[in-house]
């Protein structure tokens, strides 16, 4: 028998998948379900130019986003029918956040700015950092937190744009990083009482700082206004050589009625790049 001929056999044996099917590697795997809301980290993917990369998104089924990007960016996302799910800007740093009140002044007006460039252009939803403790206590940093977003998150609200903020562990990429448990997020969400501030659930990050996955995000859900994918260990592709199984994890994101989006942001080892990309979508494709 033909090689031909018996994948053919093996479709028909399986009930009639549909057109969208597609054979990556040893896997077959659905296209697009319409389930979840795909994006990508761009600086996953800063070696490849970025109209090469816009059109190997726009051969991704599903694909609609590159997040992470700048309001300089934003025009050619739209010109080729695609959508930032997350915007940011250079004034957005992980270590000197808003734990700190000596940075309020630095941030607040920019991050006005942004929500303003937000909102024209249709995004979503911009992203901000608690910063590291550098010996404060987690309370204090809170209060600080709360207090340096206030304004951010007001304008947001009449602005209709989300401010969100990501939790990242402080045991191997963001030594010291405050905002490296989801308690503490759910805490500052509550405090700050508003549908436009959540959290930014960073699945490789939690992983390595709390684990039980599945268990925490059906219990946090509605403070969560996004997900970011990853392998762990090794923040990679999303495959069998990784202890995190992403089909049920996002099974269980779909099943609290989440409807936002979900950003591939593993670090591609394979050497074709954007079939791992791919892969990466479809694997979270439930």
């Amino acid at each position: 028998m033909k090689r031909r001929d018996a994948i053919n056999n093996m479709l028909i044996g399986m009930g009639g998948i549909s057109i969208g099917t597609q054979l990556l590697g040893n896997k077959t795997l659905a296209g697009h379900n319409g389930n979840v809301n795909h994006s990508v980290c761009r600086w996953c993917y800063g070696g490849i130019p970025w109209e090469e990369f816009i059109e190997g998104i726009k051969g991704i089924d599903g694909l609609k986003s590159v997040e992470l990007t700048t309001v300089e960016e934003w025009p050619m996302l739209i010109k080729n029918g695609l959508t930032c799910a997350l915007g940011t800007g250079p004034f957005a740093n992980i270590v000197e956040g808003f734990n700190d009140p000596g940075n309020h002044d630095k941030l607040i007006q920019p991050y006005l700015g942004l929500i303003d460039n937000a909102a024209e252009y249709g995004i979503p939803s911009i992203i901000v950092f608690s910063g590291n403790r550098n010996g404060m206590d987690d309370e204090t940093g809170l209060e600080n937190c709360a207090v340096g977003l206030e304004k951010v998150v007001r304008h947001a609200e009449k602005k209709g744009v989300t401010v969100v903020m990501e939790l990242l562990n402080s045991k191997v990429d963001h030594k010291d990083y405050m905002c490296d448990h989801t308690a503490w997020g759910v805490k500052l969400a509550e405090k700050i009482g508003s549908d436009r501030f959540k959290l930014l659930y960073d699945i490789y990050h939690m992983q390595i700082m709390e684990g039980d996955v599945i268990r925490t995000i059906k219990d946090n859900h509605q403070y969560i206004a996004h997900y970011h994918t990853g392998g762990n260990p090794g923040r990679n592709e999303i495959d069998e050589t990784q202890e995190l199984f992403y089909p049920a994890i996002m099974r269980a994101i779909v099943e609290t009625g989440y409807d936002g989006w979900v950003a591939q942001e593993f670090i591609p080892t394979w050497d074709d790049k954007m079939k791992a990309l791919n892969h990466g979508v479809r694997t979270c494709d439930v």
